[in-house]
């Protein structure tokens, strides 16, 4: 996937999943513009994870064996415990 095309990038950030659709969605909106290209990739790469496996790493119930993920992971935990709740 292209980090460029952001409509498809959106697109991958809706799970279907409500806890996930409420941690990644408003992380997409309010922080994707901002992050480097090489970031981009790496939350483009955990986008391709399977749901459960997302569920789990955002809930805490476990993280992700690559790093990279594992830094992406706590990236969105920590700006999304910054924002505050987002009207969904």
């Amino acid at each position: 996937m292209d980090i460029e095309n952001r409509a498809r990038v959106q697109w991958a950030c809706r799970r279907g999943m409500r806890e996930l659709d409420i941690s990644i969605m408003p992380f997409f909106e309010y922080e994707y513009d901002t992050l480097s290209d090489s970031d981009k990739k790496i939350f483009i790469r955990l986008l391709e994870s399977d749901d459960p496996d997302l569920f789990n790493w955002m809930m805490n119930h476990g993280e992700p064996a690559d790093p990279e993920l594992k830094r992406m992971v706590h990236l969105i935990q920590q700006r999304n415990q910054q924002r505050g709740p987002v009207a969904f």
